[in-house]
C-alpha cells in the first residue's frame, strides 16, 4: 500500500504543476480539497469532540505545508522541488530518535548522509533556475513545507493509534476545505481593497465653450510610470501603475498570478475550471488513503512508511522532466540518484 501510495503521490505532484498554469494557489488547493472531500462523503461519521481537536491541528499543519510548497513549486522547477521533498524523511527518522528513542545503524546514518550531500549539490546546480531572488524565496518556502510535512507526519503516528484512517482523512480534508476557503476569502478582500486604492475617475474631457488646458497652462497631469486608459465622459477608470511584466521581478509575477497572455496589472483573480483539478483530487484522495491504511497496520513504522511514500520524488522528477522540459536535468539527476541511494539505505536498515 505504501509503494502505491508513493506512485500515486507523485503524479499528484505531477498534476498540481500542470493545474497552476491555470489558477492560483489557493484556487487549486481549495477546489482539489473540496473534491476530496466529496469523494469521501459517504465514510463521514462522528466522533468524540477531543478528536476533532487532534484533527483540526493537523489540517493547520497540512495546510501551512501544501501552500508553502506549491508556492515553492511556481518558483522552483519540479525537478528541484521533487528533490528537495525527498528530504522529508530524512527529517522524519531524526526527529523519531529525538521524540521516540529510536536508534540508527550504519545504514540509516549513510541514508542520512548521502541524503544532505544530495540536497547541498541541489543547492549550487539550481542556481541557473530563474533568478536569485526567486530561487531564495522558493527554497524559504519548501523549507517551510518540508518542516511543516515533517511535523504532520510525525503527529500521524500519535493521532492514528486511536482513530480510524477514513475518520482520520474525512475530517482532516473537511477542515483543510474550510481554513483554505478563509485563506481564499482573505486573498479576495485584500485584492478588492488593493484594486479600490488603484481606482481613480478619468477627467472629463472639455466643453464646448471652455478652456483648452492648454491655455490654461496646465498641463494634463498623468503620475509617472501610468498611462491613463481612454474612456467616456465621466466614466471611472484603473490606471496601469505596475511595471511592465517584462521588468518585473520573477517572483513578483508568480505572487500576483499574471495571467498567461503576459498582461500588465491583468490577473487570475478569476476562477476558471480546469479538469486537471479532478485529477489532482483523484490522486491525492487515494495517495492518503493508502497511506493511513498502511500506517494502521500492525507494527507499521513511519520511518519505513515515510522514507517509501517519498520516493514518490522518483515518479515527479521523470514526470517533470517529460512534461515540463526543465534544464540541468544531468546535475539534477545525479542529485536525485544520490537521494534515491540515501532513501534505499534508510529503508534497508530499517
Amino acid at each position: 500500500m505504501a509503494v502505491m501510495s508513493a506512485v500515486l503521490l507523485g503524479l499528484y505532484d505531477v498534476a498540481k504543476k500542470k493545474a497552476l498554469q491555470k489558477n492560483g494557489v489557493l484556487a487549486v488547493l481549495l477546489v482539489a480539497t473540496a473534491l476530496s472531500t466529496l469523494f469521501l462523503a459517504p465514510f463521514f461519521r462522528l466522533g468524540p469532540a477531543g478528536d476533532y481537536l487532534k484533527l483540526g491541528l493537523k489540517a493547520v499543519l497540512v495546510t501551512v505545508s501544501w501552500i508553502s510548497g506549491m508556492i515553492g513549486l511556481k518558483l522552483l522547477p519540479i525537478t528541484t522541488v521533487s528533490t528537495i521533498k525527498g528530504s522529508r524523511p530524512v527529517f522524519v527518522v531524526l526527529l523519531s530518535i529525538i521524540i521516540y528513542g529510536e536508534h540508527l545503524n550504519w545504514m540509516q546514518w549513510s541514508g542520512i548522509a548521502l541524503a544532505l550531500l544530495a540536497l547541498y549539490l541541489l543547492g549550487r546546480t539550481s542556481r541557473a533556475d530563474g533568478t536569485v531572488q526567486a530561487r531564495r524565496t522558493g527554497f524559504i518556502w519548501m523549507g517551510v513545507s518540508v518542516v511543516t510535512g515533517v511535523a504532520s507526519a510525525l503527529y500521524d503516528k500519535h493521532i492514528i493509534t486511536g482513530m480510524e484512517p477514513l475518520f482520520v482523512q474525512c475530517w482532516t480534508n473537511l477542515f483543510i476545505t474550510a481554513i483554505l476557503a478563509v485563506c481564499v476569502l482573505v486573498q479576495r478582500l485584500s485584492a478588492g481593497a488593493s484594486a479600490s486604492r488603484n481606482f481613480r475617475f478619468a477627467p472629463s474631457p472639455p466643453q464646448a465653450g471652455s478652456p483648452r488646458l492648454s491655455e490654461m497652462n496646465c498641463p494634463p497631469v498623468v503620475p509617472q510610470g501610468t498611462s491613463a486608459l481612454r474612456g467616456g465622459h465621466g466614466r471611472p477608470q484603473f490606471l496601469e501603475t505596475e511595471a511592465p511584466l517584462a521588468n518585473r521581478p520573477a517572483e513578483e509575477n508568480i505572487q500576483s498570478d499574471v495571467s498567461e497572455n503576459n498582461t500588465p496589472g491583468s490577473s487570475r483573480n478569476h476562477f476558471q475550471w480546469d479538469w486537471m483539478l479532478v485529477v489532482v483530487a483523484v490522486l491525492i484522495t487515494g495517495a492518503d488513503a493508502l497511506y493511513f491504511f498502511s500506517l494502521k497496520e500492525p507494527g507499521a513504522l513511519l520511518s519505513v512508511i515515510s522514507v517509501i511514500r517519498r520516493a514518490s520524488v522518483l515518479v515527479t522528477f521523470v514526470f517533470g522532466a517529460i512534461l515540463f522540459k526543465e534544464g540541468n536535468l544531468r546535475a539534477k539527476g545525479l542529485n536525485m540518484l544520490l537521494m534515491a541511494a540515501g532513501v534505499v539505505l534508510l529503508l534497508l536498515g530499517s
